[in-house]
């Protein structure tokens, strides 16, 4: 049964829309993307502390879809007039759902908020979900880029990420997405994965070079909390391999057309991926779907963050809000949320674009940005806010500066 939103409780956070000190009106509003949320995998990665779920033999998805939509409907108010630039599936694993099951949510979607004529829909997919005709359905639907979680080519390291995909199998996913009609397409690959030499990590990127994908995610294994890793930590490469593989892969990227352009992105000229580059430049978004998080401004100059209910099953059900929770943005918490994204960026942002975002002038981030420039790690250009080589590698004791 399709739910309808008014069924719905709808829940406001405790920080809510409190009163406090004037806010200046922004001058305009931030770019709008929507990030989907599917939460369910064939089987959870050791390394994974996204909010994903084993599948069962049989997924909700119309109900889920009706979910999402009933979800959508109660964020509307806050964004109508505006349009989307761009859309991602995340998860989980969100080729698990059919084409039609996506093309119903996307028309619905489009019903509800104008698509931007150039609009990016990204959707993830694993090599172990690849079937030609299914994404051949796909992208008759309008989606025009796809994320493949490749990790690893090499059977020994895709066997101890716990991936349910051999190598073989990930190198025909980047044949197969062309084939579909792709002709853009990220590969997601880690690095200083359990016993892996320099050699080994160079030769799962030589291979996905040799795919020609338009992007590239290439990032460091990292053991987070609440996760199998965490609690039976594996044998990773030491640090001085670390940072020979992160340089000298750098070094093979740059060499075949792939400029770093973010921490761990890098992309042919022209193809960085639009949908992250909106939330690194502090831009607006939805979020809808088990766990998902948003980020909205308004023209009086809130922000306001959202996040929704995290299990699958109480998402699904009429009984409870879709909503968890809601915060808005303090004041003093601006410049480090502003710039916790935007130094993300290797070429930083113009630095008006942090007025334009947040309100606030430039000048008030002055005393911080200059103790950051005297320890080498921001540049000392006032046009532009832009991390050091030092301040990349060194991010946090950056931001620290700006924690108000």
């Amino acid at each position: 049964m399709t739910q309808d939103a008014t069924t719905r409780p709808l829940i406001l956070g405790a920080a809510g829309f409190s009163s406090e000190q004037p806010r200046a009106p922004l001058a305009e509003l931030a770019p709008l993307s929507l990030y989907i949320h599917i939460p369910w995998c064939v089987r959870k990665c050791p390394y994974c502390d996204f909010n994903s779920h084993t599948a069962s033999p049989v997924l909700p998805e119309q109900e889920y879809i009706d979910a999402l939509l009933a979800d959508l409907d109660q964020d509307l108010p806050h964004v109508y007039g505006r349009e989307l630039s761009t859309i991602f599936f995340g998860g989980g694993t969100p080729s698990l759902f059919s084409a039609n099951a996506l093309g119903r949510l996307l028309r619905g979607v489009e019903q509800r908020i104008r698509f931007a004529p150039d609009i990016e829909i990204t959707l993830e997919a694993n090599p172990g979900t690849f079937e030609q005709e299914k994404f051949s359905a796909y992208r008759s639907l309008g989606i025009n880029r796809l994320s493949i979680g490749i990790q690893s080519f090499q059977e020994a390291k895709l066997k101890a990420l716990g991936r349910i995909h051999n190598g073989d199998e990930a190198v025909r996913a980047a044949g197969m997405a062309r084939q579909a009609g792709f002709d853009n397409f990220n590969l997601d690959l880690m690095h200083g994965l359990p016993d892996q030499s320099q050699d080994d990590a160079l030769s799962d990127l030589r291979q996905a070079i040799a795919l020609a994908p338009t992007h590239l995610s290439w990032y460091q294994l990292t053991l987070e909390p609440n996760t199998v890793f965490w609690n039976q930590p594996p044998v990773l490469p030491e640090d001085d391999i670390l940072w020979d593989i992160q340089e000298a892969g750098q070094t093979l990227l740059r060499e075949n057309g792939y400029a770093q352009y973010e921490v761990s992105a890098y992309a042919q000229p022209g193809r960085e991926a639009r949908h992250n580059l909106n939330y690194w430049s502090f831009g607006d978004f939805i979020g809808i779907g088990a766990g998902a998080h948003g980020k909205l401004s308004h023209p009086d100059g809130r922000i306001i963050r959202t996040w929704k209910t995290r299990l699958p099953k109480d998402y699904l059900n009429p009984a409870k809000a879709f909503q968890a929770g809601e915060k808005l943005l303090p004041l003093d918490e601006m410049p480090f949320e502003f710039l916790m994204n935007a130094l993300r960026l290797t070429k930083g942002v113009d630095a008006a674009l942090f007025q334009r975002r947040t309100g606030l002038s430039v000048d008030s981030l002055a005393s911080a940005r200059l103790e950051a420039e005297q320890r080498g790690l921001l540049e000392t250009d006032s046009s532009r806010l832009v991390a050091t080589a030092r301040g990349q590698l060194f991010l946090n004791d950056l931001l620290q500066h700006f924690l108000l």
